[in-house]
């Protein structure tokens, strides 16, 4: 029986929990975590998770050890970990901008690594999640990891060099999407709209459109132009939209988040 063990309770880490505890595999791990916060580690009683001392134990215990804390703390974590992690160990960081030529250099040259991308939609079972690893993980290793994100939501394996760029494409990309959200139900609000009405519909929008992005073989230059019929409605908007630089804005709020990322690798 594999152990799974998770330094960091917080709502990722209770996310993917929750979601390895969906799954007929979840019901076969073994499952440890260690938080700071006693109401956090309490939370995942309902999972059977064994809550660990300090990070030192929750490392001896599992075989997978999962890093789900910020990347702001990671440094202090891999100084108490680190001369615990042996290269049968298998550890999975969620934390930005994180390589694994970092977490090697804090524990061993051999040690395994898989670097994981997630979003907070995973609470729902909806996330999405972008995967690489080490050369040092194997097949059946990785596929573990794998599996128990895929148990949450969808996953695709990028190349390592890539995982900072993806931060802005999934990690970071719903809180954009909320912006957006809020920007039109704002708008129905300022024309006397519901706003709960307004929320559900545009909610459903965005379903629906993801829906063809993903379901449908049209490309996403042919579903612009299936919404916007000559001198109507959407063409109108959608020329507000190109004056104000909409594209080459999402364009730099990407470029900040890659930013970012690399200085958190520092």
């Amino acid at each position: 029986m594999a152990a799974v063990g998770f330094i960091g309770a917080g709502n990722m880490g209770y996310a993917i929990i929750k979601g390895i505890r969906g799954t007929g595999q979840g019901r076969e791990l073994s499952l440890f975590a260690y938080d700071l916060s006693h109401e956090a580690l309490n939370r995942l009683s309902e999972f059977g998770v064994s809550p660990c001392a300090d990070e030192k134990e929750l490392v001896k215990n599992s075989d997978y050890v999962f890093l789900a804390v910020k990347p702001q703390q990671l440094d202090t974590v891999m100084d108490r970990i680190g001369a615990a992690v042996t290269a049968d160990k298998v550890m999975v960081s969620i934390c930005a901008g994180i390589t694994a030529e970092y977490l090697c250099s804090k524990t061993l040259p051999e040690a395994k690594v898989v670097l994981v991308m997630p979003n907070t939609p995973l609470l729902l079972g909806e996330g999405a999640s972008a995967l690489s690893r080490n050369e040092n993980v194997s097949d059946a290793e990785f596929e573990f990891v794998r599996n128990i994100f895929a148990s949450c939501g969808k996953t695709a394996v990028v190349p390592e060099n890539k995982m900072k760029e993806i931060i802005a494409v999934n990690g970071s990309s719903p809180a954009f999407i909320y912006l957006f959200a809020k920007a039109f139900i704002d708008y129905a609000g300022s024309a006397g709209i519901d706003d709960t009405a307004a929320k559900e519909l545009f909610a459903q929008s965005l379903v629906g459109s993801a829906k063809m992005l993903t379901d449908s073989e049209y490309t996403v230059d042919e579903l612009i132009k299936m919404v916007s019929s000559p001198g109507g409605t959407t063409l109108a908007g959608l020329d507000e939209l190109y004056k104000g630089k909409f594209a080459e804005t999402v364009t730099k709020a990407c470029e900040s988040c890659t930013r970012r990322a690399y200085e958190l690798s520092k």
